[in-house]
């Protein structure tokens, strides 16, 4: 099942020529899963190998302006090309209500479902094969960050050993995998703990939105194969994410360390810095950190096959070349 998430916007609290606002794709497998949704998002998604698909699902960190204003324009897109069947689910803090009875003069009349879910820290969305988990932020706001997580696989199949306990190629093998008993022609019964290894854990993807730096962070990230954190300042301008309850990128690099995250990635970057100047900063910190460009991606293997890792350019189409402005 591949995992990756698309940096669409990695911009603080306003668009540059090459950061658009706060904006990420997550995708696993088939699902699109959309993680705030800054101005120009929807043209952000036309602009690069995804396109803009049918989303049934935007989660929302907090309701400031970078993070919600391409929300309008990308519903009523929606609405402009014949969707009506498809449903759409806004996810968000506590205000997500609110939020929408300011944007309904914009949107008009929709076609199709539109469905408003408020979470607060500490709920979970229980899926199939993964679930996630809202947390909360330190911003002075209502804010929850989310955390993917999946859940555990069953170990590797022993194929010498379901030889030797006569175990016939087929659907019974299939059934073990899948953690069920068999039974045999001659009457054995099979359990899967005798043909499957220990469990293999699942991915873990964090998102937190703006926040200080925080020990609720720290615990929702634990053990994360990737850590999205802001570094909407560098070390000069420590003061200033203290008052507006930011944080440094040695800040988030901390967060990452303490919770022994595989990859940090850095976003949220402000107009004062150059991506290669604040990622410097964190691998003080923590050496295993990234700061993503727009339309850069983070491939996210299982941890047998590999470290996370980040692609510059990986959902930018290859007739647009990359900005070469930040090259570090």
């Amino acid at each position: 099942m591949d995992l990756d998430l698309v940096f669409l916007g990695t911009s603080a609290s306003m668009p540059t020529a090459q950061r658009g606002p706060a904006a990420i794709l997550l995708r696993r497998g088939g699902e699109r899963l959309l993680f705030d949704c800054g101005e120009g998002t929807q043209r952000q998604l036309q602009r690069s190998v995804v396109g803009l698909p049918e989303l049934e699902e935007v989660f929302l960190t907090h309701y400031h302006a970078d993070h919600v204003l391409g929300l309008p324009g990308m519903l009523k897109t929606f609405a402009l090309r014949g969707r009506e069947d498809t449903g759409l689910t806004v996810y968000g803090p506590r205000g997500l209500g609110d939020l929408f009875k300011h944007l309904r003069p914009f949107l008009g009349r929709l076609p199709y479902p539109l469905d408003l879910v408020e979470l607060a820290p500490g709920d979970e969305l229980e899926r199939h094969e993964y679930r996630i988990q809202a947390f909360p932020l330190d911003h002075g706001v209502a804010g929850i960050g989310y955390a993917l997580v999946e859940h555990e696989r069953p170990g590797r199949f022993d194929v010498a050993t379901a030889d030797a306990l006569g175990v016939p190629s087929g659907p019974q093998r299939g059934l073990l995998q899948h953690g069920e008993s068999v039974t045999l022609d001659d009457g054995t019964v099979v359990t899967p703990d005798e043909v499957l290894g220990e469990a293999r854990p699942g991915r873990k993807v964090v998102l937190a939105g703006d926040t200080a730096p925080s020990p609720q962070v720290v615990q929702a990230a634990e053990h994360a194969d990737v850590l999205v954190h802001e570094a909407t300042f560098a070390a000069d301008e420590k003061d200033r994410a203290r008052e507006t309850m930011h944080s440094t990128a040695a800040d988030a690099a901390e967060v990452a360390r303490l919770a022994g995250v595989r990859l940090l990635a850095l976003t949220h970057v402000s107009t004062r810095y150059f991506g290669p100047d604040l990622a410097r900063e964190a691998q003080d910190v923590f050496q295993e950190t990234v700061v993503p460009r727009d339309f850069d991606t983070i491939e996210v293997p299982y941890a047998e096959r590999g470290a996370p890792r980040l692609v510059r350019a990986g959902a930018r189409p290859e007739r647009e070349p990359a900005p070469m402005i930040e090259s570090a």
